[in-house]
């Protein structure tokens, strides 16, 4: 204490007050352990007034040892992040759904110009949004901006730009990092270039590219492994049904040939990827990559004749939104866990306009 104070004298900026908060317990006559422990029993929807508390706490929500501690304490509670749009198509925003179906909040605008063709992915718990490009005084401009929103606080913030402005990309997180693939670069021009972006460092680093150039794929990481599936190649005609698999440890890329194409939605479930093709928007495509081999499962009818969907996940089931604006409609809902021939059901879980894309954040 007395360094303390004698170093306070010598550095008149630095207030009594922030070397008491810097120096104070998480919550007095208590050891941190048990602190942290008591913190992370707090219900999710106080966090961002915990946030507020002091910079203390708002520095441990937004630390990795936050969610370990939720793990730990059985309160970690899953809510889906969903990006939609108006009916008249002109406005959209992020809106939060919690596992009961009950919209919580509106998300705070994420900074920067309007964009499209950007990607999203979650890491640590915090939704990334990247690239894309907007259109600025008549003229289409690709971006390299990555920005940040913490579920936690309720915030955004920025974070290193890409190495290679890009849109119509791929992008999904593997083994705690985020890659981004292929897209169209500044000039229109179609990329094979990928790079990585190590969160501790914040920092993004170019990695081996693609065999030949792709946009208009998707990506997701099965078995520590990054997958790119759909969109087209220049070296295919038309859409292409490879699948170009890296590999982060051997750093490497390899391909199968027995991919989806023109998927209009997808996501990952437990260790299995969900895909909906254009062309057979009544059933499901289910990958299993311990044996690279592909199921189909035909969709109900029930809640909606709709050929169009958007996916989500929750609670280890799958959601499809209709694509359609039918204010009626059901969300279907399939359990790849329940009994045989009870696996598909419809739920009242539905944003308040058409679903554009999701995440679902465990906090």
């Amino acid at each position: 204490m007395q360094d303390t104070l004698i170093h306070s004298k010598g550095n008149p900026h630095q207030s009594s007050a922030a070397i008491d908060e810097l120096d104070s317990p998480l919550l007095p006559g208590l050891p941190d352990d048990v602190a942290k422990y008591c913190l992370a029993l707090v219900p999710r929807s106080s966090f961002p007034a915990m946030g507020g508390v002091c910079k203390r706490w708002r520095s441990f929500i937004q630390s990795k040892d936050f969610l370990t501690e939720r793990k730990i304490a059985g309160m970690l509670e899953e809510w889906l992040y969903v990006l939609t749009m108006d009916s008249e198509g002109k406005e959209s925003h992020w809106e939060v759904l919690d596992g009961l179906g009950q919209r919580h909040k509106l998300l705070p605008p994420m900074p920067g110009p309007e964009k499209v063709g950007f990607g999203i992915t979650v890491l640590n718990g915090k939704l990334l949004v990247l690239a894309g490009y907007s259109v600025l005084n008549g003229t289409a401009l690709a971006s390299a901006d990555v920005y940040q929103y913490d579920s936690c606080l309720n915030s955004w913030s920025k974070l290193a730009d890409l190495n290679v402005a890009r849109y119509d990309f791929a992008c999904a997180e593997v083994n705690g990092v985020v890659y981004v693939v292929g897209g169209h670069g500044a000039e229109g021009e179609s990329l094979s270039t990928a790079e990585v972006y190590d969160p501790d460092t914040d920092k993004w680093t170019l990695i081996e590219s693609l065999r030949r150039p792709r946009w208009g794929c998707f990506a997701c990481g099965l078995n520590g492994k990054l997958y790119v599936l759909g969109g087209r190649s220049s070296f295919t005609i038309g859409n292409s049904r490879y699948v170009d698999v890296y590999n982060p440890e051997k750093r490497t890329w390899c391909e199968m040939k027995n991919g989806r194409v023109m998927v209009t939605a997808h996501a990952v479930l437990g260790k299995k990827l969900f895909c909906m093709e254009w062309k057979n928007q009544r059933k499901l495509a289910i990958f299993s990559p311990d044996n690279d081999s592909w199921k189909m499962v035909p969709v109900p009818l029930m809640g909606s004749t709709s050929i169009g969907f958007r996916f989500g996940t929750l609670d280890g089931k799958l959601l499809l939104f209709s694509v359609e604006g039918d204010p009626g409609y059901h969300t279907l809902l399939y359990d790849p866990d329940a009994a045989p021939g009870s696996e598909w059901r419809t739920s009242d879980m539905k944003p308040s306009g058409l679903c554009l894309c999701s995440v679902t954040i465990k906090a």
